[in-house]
């Protein structure tokens, strides 16, 4: 596993193998990673992990995961992204 601790592994790591992911992961983690708290970092690069058919659930809302805190990074990741695309 690629060690997550600086941007542009961290940005490497967030093209999956799927475009929805894609779509959903690059712009927070270019936008919105480096105002994160270091627990929120922390939960974040723990998303990272996890394979992309769970991904892909949760960030479609088919599946919540069972782990509190990456369902609020993952719901946290949906609404900026959502605010931002409104501006």
């Amino acid at each position: 596993m690629v060690k997550l601790s600086d941007k542009p592994r961290l940005v490497w790591a967030c093209r999956r193998g799927m475009l929805e992911l894609d779509v959903i992961l690059a712009p927070f983690v270019e936008h919105e990673y480096d105002g994160l708290s270091e627990a929120h970092k922390a939960a974040f690069r723990r998303l990272l992990e996890c394979d992309d058919p769970d991904l892909f659930a949760w960030f479609m809302g088919h599946q919540r995961t069972d782990d509190a805190q990456l369902q609020a990074m993952v719901e946290y990741i949906l609404e900026r992204n959502q605010v931002r695309n409104q501006r």
